[in-house]
């Protein structure tokens, strides 16, 4: 199974061979004169001792440099920073040794190469006019936009349908935080919710580097359904983290543990993320208040954390006069007002939404 570091990695190279960039540029001139070419990405001590004969060449990369030097026979190595052309015709002798699936002679050598350097290696198929990326053992097809958009479209859809449901399970929540009826089952279920958007909006950031300049309208619809999912969680954290809990015990983060089937158990969600194994998922829940006080954009997230802190509770908040808000240090009566005018604001949007 591939780690979170190969990831990355693959991420990484997906970008730098995104349409767009010169790289691509070049290996889409390659594919279209149906030459063929095995391009190292990197220059080390070990690409050299496996490279026999070609020519030591170190000029600048451009995209017609690396079409024209793909015409000869050999590989061609790339500075590690992709700017310079270090050598081509070159003939790399990887270890026989080291383990291939691979049965064609220029995929062979790619992928022996890029395991015994631990660099990536592009090849360019003459026939199948197929691009590959080669990286830690793994082949990788780098795929044409059309191919990437079908399946980011149909990702970017199913991430619009996780964010209605987000927003809805959320709008439960605050009306039962309202009527002081939440349960453990309630906070599983919008925590649940976010962890399904953070695993579709990672493989959506994959798909915009994939793309490089194709993504760019991809990358704006993305930015626009994830906007705000992180300060929901910290609220949610900060709302009904266990009194005895550390903070760092009880994190939504902690559900990037679980598998798919898992997610889908709310029990295991909420004891993954710090609640109590003895917790039942119907345990009732006083939330602190937090969630409730962010939503007062006119009030400063500092002073908004201070007065939260000193009732405790958003039942006790909900109950606060104006004289009670203004003991709280940085709250004067205009902001009191402000606040308690805001609070009773948001019961009447819940209660006009339960109605409606």
């Amino acid at each position: 199974m591939p780690t979170a570091d190969h990831n990355a990695t693959l991420r990484r190279y997906q970008a730098l061979l995104a349409p767009g960039t010169p790289i691509r540029e070049g290996l889409e001139r390659i594919v279209h004169g149906r030459t063929g070419a095995l391009v190292v990405l990197g220059s080390t001590k070990k690409v050299e001792k496996l490279s026999t004969g070609g020519f030591a060449l170190d000029v600048q990369f451009t995209p017609t440099a690396l079409r024209e030097l793909s015409k000869m026979d050999g590989g061609i190595v790339l500075s590690s920073d992709f700017e310079r052309i270090i050598a081509a015709g070159v003939h790399f002798v990887p270890d026989g040794d080291i383990g291939t699936v691979e049965t064609g002679t220029r995929h062979r050598t790619a992928d022996r190469v890029a395991q015994q350097t631990g660099l990536a290696v592009v090849t360019v198929s003459a026939s199948m006019s197929v691009i590959s990326l080669f990286l830690d053992g793994q082949r990788h097809t780098i795929e044409w936009s059309e191919q990437i958009l079908s399946r980011a479209n149909q990702a970017l859809a199913t991430l619009q349908r996780y964010r209605e449901r987000l927003v809805e399970t959320s709008r439960n929540l605050s009306m039962l935080e309202v009527h002081d009826q939440v349960t453990v089952r309630d906070v599983a279920l919008v925590a649940q919710r976010l962890e399904m958007m953070r695993r579709l909006d990672i493989e959506m950031r994959a798909y915009v580097a994939a793309l490089g300049v194709d993504g760019r309208l991809l990358e704006l619809q993305l930015h626009e359904l994830t906007l705000g999912t992180d300060n929901l969680t910290t609220a949610l954290e900060l709302d009904y983290r266990p009194d005895e809990t550390d903070q760092l015990e009880f994190r939504v983060a902690a559900l990037s543990s679980l598998g798919n089937s898992d997610l889908l158990d709310l029990t295991s969600v909420a004891r993954t993320m710090g609640f109590d194994g003895s917790t039942h998922l119907e345990t009732r829940l006083s939330p602190r208040g937090y969630r409730q006080m962010a939503q007062l954009t006119r009030v400063p997230p500092g002073v908004g954390r201070r007065i939260v802190e000193h009732f405790g509770s958003l039942q006790t908040l909900f109950g606060a006069r104006t004289a009670d808000l203004q003991e709280v240090e940085g709250v004067g009566e205009t902001r009191a007002r402000m606040v308690r005018e805001g609070l009773a604001r948001l019961a009447e949007q819940v209660y006009s939404e339960q109605l409606g």
